[in-house]
Parts: structure tokens; sequence; C-alpha cells
């Protein structure tokens, strides 16, 4: 049995705690790892050695620090298959799923590459007789991360990259239900010439998310998980001084005008809400077909691609669609929104409740489901179900379309599949959420904008990765100097002015 316990200054450490949780492969069932749970003293000992790594590389300069990344990058593209299949066996999302998760990830870095433009402050020459103005952006010191299961490479990279290119020491607290890859990354970070004790991982549950909320050297959080969650993260991170940005839940419509070409509007919608078996903060959720006759024509198209998707383990092929929801508690739970939506009115035209796969009993799996007819007083349309599970909800025009998403509580992402422009630009101009397609079903920003969502899913004031990411790890100071060609005698005792 596997036993994975931490990463800290530079090299892979035993857990201290005598504590430790089970790394299940959700596609079997079996328990592959055995991965330790640190103590918030094992915690506040990494935090230590990484305040005393960060000295020296800030003092390092950014085009050095971008050099680390960029061999960084070198040796995620040698790595990639070896990533993707431990996170396949330890998520349970396909082989080309998984690469993607990596890639996503990667860009990242790549962005970050970039820090030394990054870095730059601003300069006014003579901002008044023989004062010069200038700005410098510094980084913040120790910061941490939080991440979730569901992207076990990408989020943790678009956290620690940024945070460390900008010359920061990390704490990463990764998800326990699948550690192993981000140990990988950390691993490969020490082969690109980071210095140690500047990125580490501890393993952990509550115990190390409080402590890392709670200590007073960590200056900064960023978070991914839950709505409930990221609120608790936010405000206990807050309340002890922390900058916090959290990123929780999502149910992301897709509306389909009449106008609309169907077919690949269905195609989008099967691939975006059923892709990593639902299990995406950016999944399409809701289709909002606008008119009866859109419905009908989209349910029509929908059934048989619903109905044919292929659901297996990573090991099966690339042609599998979808695998395992991440543990059991997760697929009951999703099974009971399915029932609810039954017993609730809306019509269930594809029934993937009793999906077994031979060989894999024990899995995690969920079958395929559909929803037609469901309303937004009904639970799998209020509450997020990160499963493989897409509802329809119908709407007579535009307006009523526009209005659920506007209304929900939720703001991550949302589409609209149209070929009409003014409606696109109204849409785009008017929606009150965070990140927008327009005949894109997954708008994920790429690396060098940013990712965020609004009201109940985004918690902060500034986005992950792109220049916000930059802005949240680091902070402005600014210079005003003087250097007269006389010195004038005599104290001043009023405000100086440019009047």
């Amino acid at each position: 049995m596997e036993e994975i316990g931490h990463f800290i200054n530079g090299q892979r450490v035993a857990g201290k705690s005598g504590r430790a949780a089970d790394v299940f492969n959700p596609a079997t069932g079996e328990v592959t790892a055995k991965v330790a749970l640190a103590t918030t003293a094992e915690l506040q000992e990494a935090v230590a050695i990484a305040e005393k790594a960060q000295v020296g590389w800030a003092k390092t300069n950014p085009q050095r620090r971008a050099r680390v990344m960029m061999k960084f990058v070198s040796l995620l593209h040698r790595d990639m298959d070896k990533l993707a299949s431990k996170l396949s066996a330890e998520h349970g999302k396909t082989f080309p799923d998984a690469k993607g998760d990596v890639i996503r990830g990667l860009e990242v870095a790549e962005f970050c590459i970039g820090a030394p433009h990054m870095m730059k402050g601003e300069f006014t020459e003579g901002a008044g007789p023989g004062i010069d103005m200038y700005s410098m952006r510094q980084p913040l010191g120790v910061v941490a991360g939080i991440t979730p299961f569901n992207f076990p490479a990408m989020i943790p990279m678009w956290k620690f990259c940024v945070a460390i290119a900008a010359g920061n020491s990390f704490i990463l607290k990764p998800s326990e239900r699948n550690p192993s890859v981000p140990m990988m990354l950390a691993e490969l970070m020490q082969e690109a010439g980071l210095p140690d004790g500047v990125l580490n991982v501890v393993n952990g549950d509550k115990e190390s998310v409080d402590a890392i909320l709670d200590d007073p050297i960590i200056q900064a959080v960023g978070f991914v998980g839950s709505t409930a969650i990221a609120e608790y993260v936010y405000t206990r991170g807050t309340a002890s001084g922390k900058r916090v940005q959290c990123f929780g839940g999502a149910k992301n419509h897709m509306l389909i005008m009449p106008d609309a070409d169907l077919d690949q509007a269905a195609d989008a919608l099967v691939g975006a809400g059923f892709g990593a078996a639902g299990e995406r903060c950016m999944a399409i959720s809701v289709a909002v077909p606008v008119g009866q006759e859109t419905a009908d024509r989209l349910i029509e198209k929908l059934i048989p691609r619903v109905e044919a998707l292929k659901v297996g383990p990573y090991t099966a092929g690339d042609d599998v669609d979808f695998g395992p929801v991440i543990t059991p508690q997760a697929r009951d739970r999703i099974l009971g929104l399915v029932n609810s939506g039954v017993e609730q009115g809306a019509k269930l035209v594809v029934d993937g409740r009793d999906f077994k796969l031979q060989g894999y009993e024990n899995g995690n799996f969920v079958g395929p489901c559909l929803f037609d007819n469901a309303t937004k007083d009904m639970d799998i349309y209020k509450e997020e179900i990160f499963g493989p599970v897409l509802t329809v909800v119908r709407a007579e025009n535009y307006e009523e379309a526009l209005s659920l998403p506007m209304d929900h509580e939720y703001g991550n992402g949302t589409a609209i599949f149209t070929r009409d422009g003014d409606t696109a630009r109204d849409f785009a101009s008017r929606i009150n959420i965070g990140m927008v397609g327009i005949n894109v079903p997954i708008p994920v920003p790429l690396a060098y904008h940013t990712f965020g969502g609004w009201k109940r899913s985004g918690f902060g004031d500034l986005n992950q990765h792109g220049p916000d990411g930059f802005k949240f790890y680091t902070r402005t100071k600014t210079v005003t100097s003087r250097w007269p060609s006389g010195v004038k005698e005599g104290a001043e005792f009023s405000i100086p002015t440019m009047g």
C-alpha cells in the first residue's frame, strides 16, 4: 500500500500525525494509497520553511524566476502521459480529459514565463520640481492555495504558478481524494530549478484548512470548491487579515435560440454537460431552449446522443465519454437529486439510475440522465448536481430565458447559441455572470485572461490567473523621489502639493 506524505523543503516527507485517509480508484472502489493528514504543527512547520525560502526567492530577479517556469513547462510536456494516467486513476476522468486537465494548468505556467512584464510598475518623470514618482509590484510573502478534487493538476497550477513567478513562496493543500498529481507537480517544479521550500504540499483535511486560515504568516489564500466552504474560507480568512479569493458552486445555463444550429447546440450540450461526469464548475447543467418548437426539436436530437454515451473506466480506451464520479457519497447524492426531479414532476427522458458496468460493480458510476420540462422551483434546477445530469427548462421567449440565469444564485458561466449578432451582444451585455460563451459551451478563458464567477460563485475582488492573478499575489508600493539641485533651508509644515 502506497503511503503519501507531504512535500516540504524540496522533498517528500512522511506524515507525523498518525492520521491518514484512504485514496480510492473510483472506477473499482479499491483503496490504492493512504494519504497523511497533517496536524496544525506540521502545517506551521511548512510555513516556517516557506517563510525563510521566500526571502531569497523574492530577491531572484523576475527573469530568472521565469526561467524556472520555462523549464517546468518542458517537464510537463515530458511527463504528460504519466501525469494524466495517475490523474485518471485517482479521479476517474478519461485519459484525454486528464491530459486536458494538465494542459490547462500548463498554459498558465506558460503565461507566467512573462512574469517580468507582469511585474513592471509605473513611472512618472517630473511629477513636480525635481520629483519623480514610480511604483513597484512586490510579492506578499508566504501564500497558500486550497484546491478541489475535480481538477487536481489544473487548479493547483493556476494558483502556485502565478504566486511563485511573482516571488512568493507557496503552501498547497490539495484535495485528499487525489493527492498524487499535486505531489508530482511539486517534484517537477523542484527539477525545474525551484529552490527548496518555495513550494510545499501539505496534505490534510479541515484541520489543515483552518491552520492555513489562522496562520499569521500566510498573507493570502486562494480556494476553489463548494459555495458553502468558499464562504467559510473567505469569511475566516479575511477575519484573520488575509487577502482571499474563493470560487464556489455553479449552475450554468445555455440558451438555445430558435435560429441556432440545433445539431451544433446538441453536440455542445452533451459534451459540456456530461464531460468529466459533470464534475466541472463550468459544466452546462441547464439547457434553456426558446420556444416550444425549438425545445421539441432539441430534445429529439439530445435523446439519441445521450443514450449513445459510453461510460467506463479510463483504461477502456479513448472512446470512453466519461468515467465514474469521485466517491460513493457523490454518486448517492446525484441519484437522490435525480429521484427528487422525478418526484417533483420533471420528465426523465433518459434514465441512467440503474447503470451497471460488468466487472466494475463497486465503481462509482452513474449513467447519463436527461430531464425535460423541469421548472425553476425544482431541486434539480436550484442545486448544483455535479454529476452527469442535464436538465432542460423550456422558455416561451428570450426575456423569459434570460431571466433564468439572471435570477439564479450562482453566476459562474453561461452560454447562448444563436446566429443573431444583436441577440448575442444583448445577452453578453446584460447577463450578470462572470464568464460568457457565444456559441461556445464552456467559456473558460485562456490563461492570459482571468477566470472568475459572480454572485454566489465567487468571493473576493480579483479573479484567477491572467493579470488578476499577478495583482492578487502582489501588492503595489509607490515611491516619490526627489533629488534637488540645492538644499532648501527650513522645515515645511504644509502638505506638499503640485500647485
